[in-house]
């Protein structure tokens, strides 16, 4: 089959690599018809990541079943799934909770919990951006489609990530009907959260970019753009919501963050969210932090280490929620409301090519070129 592989920092290529097979009773086999390239592979493309070479990328899948191993009782031949990037077992401790962005069985290293398809550090799972995938434990993984999915797949495949994702940061930003959220970032993922605060009834939802693209997207669902290299970005929240912040924060940018001089800082968006946020306001952070990080401009962040504002966030008696998502916890309340038409994610959409045309709509969107927020693809 043709798969996209990652060779080394800045270098991916379209190739052909073994079919995926059967491998255990409880597999399925996947024909992916829409994937896409999501910001967090950008991580593993810039060389910010120890993933190996000869890998295949990509972790937001979409497509028909073709194959179930003989222990597969609910999922059939001919379905239409989507799988959350998470890859979980759906027994583990961690999974009976209801947390399966930390299985502890998916991932071999027994210092890492959680399990992803094609990510570094996430187990030995091949990636998406592929003809074919193998799904492991494919009863709990996968998410069956309903009639309409052929016609709306590039909405239906933002629920393998960025729109549970999304939706994750508002939940844990306690999000409520009437309330103001500032959302930091405004990629794809930032795109749904706004869009996921906006679908929870909130009154005010801002967004804090710099990319004009981006800014007018988010306009265009509703909410405020916040142009952070025009002036400083908590004080134009603060003037937004009369002195007094937003009562709820979303942080969708990560480890990455760079000011709008260019320079890099793990603790920029962390900070400013702080300080944006009211007295005793909730935050979640669903942008990714590492432990790690070979490529940081000085040597606390290449220990994944951020100097945080602690002592103003102690004394504002704020909460804040962090980690992955748990795909599973969403994804067929989002599912359904995109059948039910009162959700169309799809809108954060630029670019629709073929399989073979990624590695350079890789270039275009690691260069963050204007019009490149989000790419599907149809292998």
């Amino acid at each position: 089959m043709k798969a996209l592989i990652y060779n080394g920092p800045r270098n991916v290529t379209v190739t052909d690599v073994p079919d995926p097979r059967i491998e255990h009773p409880k597999d399925a086999l996947v024909r992916i018809t829409t994937t896409n390239i999501c910001g967090s592979d950008l991580h593993m493309y810039e060389g910010r990541t120890d993933m190996e070479a000869g890998r295949v990328l990509g972790h937001e899948p979409l497509g028909e079943v073709v194959e179930v191993g003989s222990a597969v009782e609910r999922v059939r031949v001919g379905d239409l799934v989507c799988m959350p990037f998470n890859v979980a077992c759906g027994f583990c401790k961690n999974c009976e909770r209801g947390l399966t962005n930390y299985c502890v069985i998916a991932n071999p290293d027994p210092d890492i919990a959680g399990g992803a398809y094609g990510f570094a550090d996430m187990g030995p799972w091949q990636g998406a951006q592929a003809e074919f995938l193998r799904v492991p434990w494919a009863d709990f993984n996968c998410l069956r489609l309903p009639p309409d999915a052929r016609e709306k797949e590039n909405d239906y495949v933002m629920v393998a990530d960025i729109f549970p994702t999304g939706y994750h940061s508002t939940v844990m930003a306690g999000v409520r009907p009437g309330d103001s959220v500032v959302v930091y970032g405004g990629g794809p993922v930032g795109q749904m959260a706004a869009y996921s605060a906006i679908l929870r009834s909130a009154a005010t939802v801002m967004v804090v970019d710099r990319h004009p693209d981006r800014l007018t997207l988010a306009e265009k669902i509703g909410a405020i753009p916040i142009d952070d290299s025009k002036a400083s970005p908590v004080e134009q929240v603060l003037d937004q919501t009369g002195g007094e912040g937003a009562d709820c924060g979303c942080e969708c940018v990560g480890y990455q963050a760079h000011d709008p001089e260019g320079h890099e800082h793990i603790d920029l968006t962390l900070n400013n969210l702080v300080k944006s946020v009211r007295i005793a306001g909730r935050m979640g952070v669903v942008g990714d932090f590492v432990p790690q990080d070979p490529g940081a401009a000085d040597d606390l962040s290449r220990k994944g280490e951020a100097v945080f504002d602690y002592g103003l966030f102690w004394s504002k008696g704020q909460q804040m929620g962090t980690g992955q998502c748990p795909v599973k916890r969403y994804n067929r309340k989002l599912r359904d409301l995109i059948h039910a038409g009162k959700a169309q994610p799809s809108f954060v959409v630029s670019h629709q090519l073929p399989l073979n045309e990624a590695p350079a709509a890789y270039k275009h969107f690691d260069a963050r070129e204007p019009g490149w927020t989000k790419v599907v693809l149809k292998p």
